[in-house]
């Protein structure tokens, strides 16, 4: 693309795409009243600050101060640049670029490059040389289609300890670059060798879909090295903030209305067979905190489906207890019959079977009380108290009265003990549990500011006369007459670019004119076109916001003076003292 997309074509862009509807895609948003709220992307929260105004076609982030039109949100995620941010919304909206300037092609960064070449280079190998046929007769051993190997671009590294070293400096990528990727491992000498040999492998996405990383199967019988090994953590790779299939398993989860948690790549492409296509896994480790932040944002909706055996289980057991602390989840727990993993049952049981075992996910609640039963021998009664009394401590947890007596008629029945006494018991567990919680809430707690967050100075009067400068000729014409100038730089900055691009355009809108103006300054018009502000003024009001701004200006003022003051007296300079103090008494008479 070459020169710049006409500005007609971007108000047209802008005019026929919902700001909600492209921001859904990448954050859980949920209607309250005008707004909508969800989780930001930008930074982590516990509770929803991002806010997206459908009427004004905002967003803004009262946590971290991000904030803009449709273009600014996917420039801030998806680090586009302008003009490839309206190509892709542009795209979004089905409508074609202008003649002469085609769909924009967004040159990776060079990490970047260098990890897609990879990528390709390992597909390439597994499906078209003769190298290649021992990675591809594994894959076919496990019931990897070709179809499936091309979905999820898997591939085969070669057992050679510089083959992909020679490939990709043939395609001019520096060593420099090279070391800096994670694919290579470095001698004291200096040289690089290839990281992954005889491997079967498997990029690793970001959340827009682009490889950052690879995982690789081990081939060899060699029990010395790794089953799976993962790229180094690097500037774009941290396996901590990653999951599998997370980029194009988010747009499934608006039809399937989950994600399906699994343990390993295998698992998610067998459930994939199976028509799961919104399941993600882990990096072969424990879920971290940013993981789960990551499945918050896009659905509370999840189901756990690790391994049948008991690691795999006790992993659910650990995962439930990370979603439950984070909270704001809705949990399903799928345990497999036979100790089987999802990649086995499938080919065993087929793809309705499997199917029917994630639609009949267990709750949070049965999964424990499963877990908890096998702990006792129900046949002998002192452990059969004991059994109550852990359930029912575990019933006592849930906030839900209806859940609660769900769960006292099933633990009755499985008892046959009367559904009296065990509401009895209960009722004392419950006590106990609130009891707990008081002396929880009564310790002293530390507010831990959120990485990345950041202060916004705001100015509730310069905003009101800024948005009724921008919004109101009446109210921009009587403060030019009363030759008002806002004080503050950024405000006064925002009034000069206003009054061009008013003057250039026939029908000027601030989502418009956003686009148009210093990054620095777009975060005070998102402030003054979020905070809801009334249309309606008088010029009452007007004369009262300046005075209130000339009042402030005089009080800093004499604040300034009060401090010259105390160090004239310090230094017993009379003449400077009466000065001063004149002065101070001036500008008393001019407060009022």
């Amino acid at each position: 693309m070459t020169g710049r997309i006409p500005e007609e074509f971007i108000n047209e862009v802008r005019r026929n795409v919902n700001i909600v509807d492209i921001i859904s895609q990448y954050v859980a948003l949920e209607k309250k009243g005008k707004d909508y709220l969800g989780l930001c992307p930008f930074h982590q929260e516990k509770t929803p600050s991002f806010t997206v105004n459908e009427e004004k076609q905002f967003f803004k982030c009262f946590g971290c101060g991000k904030g803009g039109n449709v273009f600014k949100f996917l420039m801030e995620q998806e680090k586009l640049t302008f003009p490839e941010s309206v190509s892709r919304v542009a795209n979004f909206a089905h409508i074609p670029m202008p003649a002469g300037y085609g769909e924009t092609t967004r040159v990776l960064n060079p990490l970047m490059q260098v990890q897609q070449a990879a990528a390709d280079f390992y597909h390439r190998v597994l499906l078209t040389t003769k190298v290649g046929q021992r990675g591809l007769a594994y894959a076919k051993s496990r019931a990897l289609s070709e179809e499936i190997i091309d979905h999820f671009q898997i591939g085969y590294a070669p057992k050679g300890e510089q083959i992909l070293l020679s490939y990709l400096t043939g395609q001019n990528f520096s060593e420099e670059l090279l070391a800096k990727s994670g694919l290579f491992v470095e001698s004291q000498a200096g040289k690089l060798f290839d990281r992954f040999r005889d491997r079967l492998m498997f990029p690793l996405a970001n959340e827009s879909g682009q490889i950052i990383g690879f995982s690789g199967r081990r081939l060899s019988a060699d029990k010395t090295e790794a089953k799976y090994m993962n790229s180094p953590e690097t500037e774009l790779f941290s396996k901590s903030k990653v999951l599998f299939h997370f980029s194009e398993a988010r747009q499934a989860a608006k039809t399937e209305n989950h994600l399906v948690l699994y343990e390993g790549y295998m698992d998610v492409i067998a459930g994939y067979k199976a028509g799961v296509k919104a399941g993600i896994a882990s990096m072969g480790t424990s879920l971290t905190d940013n993981q789960v932040y990551l499945l918050r944002r896009v659905t509370p909706n999840i189901i756990i489906n690790y391994d049948g055996d008991d690691p795999g289980v006790h992993a659910e057991e650990r995962a439930v207890k990370m979603f439950n602390q984070a909270g704001g989840f809705n949990i399903g727990i799928v345990v497999l019959p036979e100790k089987l993993d999802p990649d086995e049952f499938v080919q065993k049981y087929g793809p309705q079977k499997y199917l029917l075992q994630i639609q009949g996910a267990l709750t949070p609640t049965d999964f424990f009380l499963r877990q908890l039963k096998q702990k006792y021998n129900l046949d002998n009664n002192r452990e059969k108290l004991m059994y109550v009394d852990e359930a029912l401590a575990g019933v006592a947890q849930l906030t839900n009265p209806v859940e609660q007596d769900l769960y006292v008629d099933k633990l009755a029945q499985q008892l046959g003990v009367s559904r009296e006494s065990l509401k009895a018991s209960l009722l004392h567990q419950r006590r106990k549990t609130k009891r707990s919680q008081q002396h929880i809430a009564a310790q002293p707690s530390v507010e831990i500011p959120l990485e990345g967050q950041a202060t916004i100075k705001t100015d509730s009067v310069q905003d009101r006369l800024l948005y009724l400068f921008m919004h109101s000729d009446q109210a921009r014409d009587y403060l030019m007459k009363q030759n008002f100038l806002f004080p503050s730089a950024e405000y006064a900055r925002i009034e000069e670019l206003w009054l061009n691009y008013s003057e250039n355009h026939e029908n000027p809108t601030t989502n418009g004119f956003i686009d148009f103006i210093p990054s620095e300054l777009q975060g005070i018009i998102v402030n003054v076109e979020m905070a809801g502000m009334l249309a309606d003024f008088s010029e009452k009001e007007l004369d009262e916001q300046i005075h209130a701004l000339a009042i402030r200006k005089v009080t800093h003022e004499i604040e300034q003076q009060l401090q010259a003051l105390a160090e004239a007296k310090s230094q017993q300079d009379v003449e400077a003292m009466v000065k001063i103090t004149n002065r101070i008494l001036e500008l008393k008479r001019l407060q009022g």
